[in-house]
């Protein structure tokens, strides 16, 4: 019985895993910073053209239309790029092996990589929101709340579709096929000009487009009329979050 014992006490105890999500989270943060090609572009290009269009250029409601969708806009850089093309560069760079092989809960990357991206978005999200009030325009506390959760859940699905291009292409290839994705989007989706501005065809076809479902979640925000239910919105974009989540597991199991 004793021998028993002393075995039981001899096992260590288990180390709590918070602080490896924390130190995961706090290196993904720093990297990010450390490249202000990333950092600059994901922070200001949303606002500069967010100034320039929705209020110098536009006024009333155009300004309120694009309060809606540049939240979306602003989402797409940080997760498309911090996903897709710094993946790319890790498998590459063999630091994603690396990861693999040590002691660490294997979705603590992939985790830090989404709260990253999940910041930036609200961090964009806020200085839009600024913006259109410093110019003039009304927004209810209700209406920020609900631009900067778009914002935030935005992360998700964008998310998945750049890990699924990360997996998939090399890191010189990269950047220009996520500029593929996310200027095409951006465009087709409205976020840029209301779809009934544009050919019909491309209202026929903007069901396709994630980016199109997450400004039908934000356009309600500021009293925009909206296609279709939310909740339809809502399962859309999760399923192709766990589309695009397998697919890229399936890619990333297959190669390393």
């Amino acid at each position: 019985m004793n021998t028993v014992m002393d075995s039981v006490a001899a096992v260590p105890a288990r180390a709590p895993a918070w602080p490896i999500y924390r130190a995961e989270l706090r290196c993904e943060l720093r990297r990010a910073w450390r490249y202000p090609g990333f950092v600059l572009p994901s922070l200001l290009f949303p606002v500069l053209f967010y100034s320039l269009f929705g209020v110098l250029l536009g006024r009333g409601q155009a300004s309120i239309y694009l309060l809606a969708t540049y939240c979306v806009f602003g989402a797409m850089a940080p997760a498309l790029f911090g996903f897709g093309v710094q993946l790319a560069l890790d498998r590459e760079g063999g630091l994603l092996t690396l990861k693999r092989a040590l002691p660490m809960p294997p979705m603590a990357p992939l985790l830090a990589r989404l709260l990253m991206a999940l910041l930036f978005a609200v961090v964009v999200a806020s200085l839009l929101i600024t913006v259109a009030i410093v110019a003039g325009v009304v927004v209810t506390p209700g209406a920020v709340f609900h631009l900067l959760a778009v914002a935030a859940f935005a992360a998700l699905p964008l998310g998945a579709i750049g890990l699924l291009i990360g997996s998939h292409v090399s890191a010189s290839a990269a950047p220009a096929v996520v500029n593929l994705v996310y200027l095409p989007l951006a465009l087709l989706s409205g976020l840029w000009l209301p779809l009934s501005m544009l050919p019909s065809l491309f209202t026929t076809l903007a069901p396709l487009w994630p980016t199109w479902h997450l400004a039908q979640l934000a356009l309600p925000a500021v009293g925009q009329p909206a296609q279709g239910s939310t909740w339809v919105h809502v399962a859309v974009l999760l399923g192709i979050t766990v589309v695009a989540l397998g697919l890229a597991r399936r890619r990333l199991r297959r190669i390393g």
